[in-house]
């Protein structure tokens, strides 16, 4: 019998580290979806939707008990929605738009289970020095980018392209600690909580 609090309905290693980092105990549940935004669709919305989408595809196998976890991050300059590079090209078109810029980073988390499910959003603001060309090509060529929001990694290679940022740093690797603690709380599900003695 597999002993668990939480299903996290993603493959990502980053987010299970920071599951694992606030000591929840959870089983990973990947949910496969089309992560296509809809025409018009605002930034804060297509995250909160993909979120959602995750987590009731879960729900929806009827393979597991207990409240699910679904994340979504998408980098946004301006008005446009960087999700992960299709390939070489589109990775270093979104390295090259960023370069020198600030964008936002907004990552949705919801949890739910069959009786209710809520969801937060965190945002992020993060300035990017330039980036040379041969910077990018180079920063590709590690193979760090493929699977990324807006092709880079902050807590990777890409560390050294970063001038500031304001907000959530473990929203911008994928589950912002803060707002995932506050839906945990919510569903019961217990994290690591610090003990103080009083003097």
């Amino acid at each position: 019998m597999l002993n668990y609090d939480l299903i996290l309905a993603s493959a990502s290693p980053r987010r299970a580290e920071i599951l694992s980092q606030i000591g929840v105990n959870f089983l990973v549940a990947s949910a496969s979806i089309d992560e296509t935004p809809c025409p018009q669709e605002p930034a804060a919305d297509y995250v909160q939707r993909m979120a959602l989408e995750k987590v009731q595809k879960v729900l929806d196998t009827g393979t597991y008990s207990g409240p699910v976890l679904g994340a979504d991050t998408a980098v946004v300059l301006g008005c446009k929605i960087f999700g992960k590079p299709k390939h070489a090209d589109d990775a270093l078109a979104m390295l090259s738009a960023l370069s020198g810029n600030s964008h936002q980073v907004l990552t949705s988390v919801a949890v739910g289970d069959s009786k209710k499910c809520s969801v937060l959003t965190s945002s992020t603001e993060v300035r990017f020095r330039t980036i040379s060309a041969q910077e990018c090509q180079t920063y590709w060529e590690t193979g760090e980018p493929e699977d990324k929001a807006g092709a880079y990694a902050i807590q990777g290679y890409a560390a050294v392209f970063v001038e500031s940022i304001k907000g959530s740093y473990s929203g911008v690797v994928g589950l912002p600690i803060a707002e995932t603690a506050q839906l945990l709380r919510q569903f019961s599900i217990p994290i690591w909580q610090p003990v103080t003695e009083c003097p």
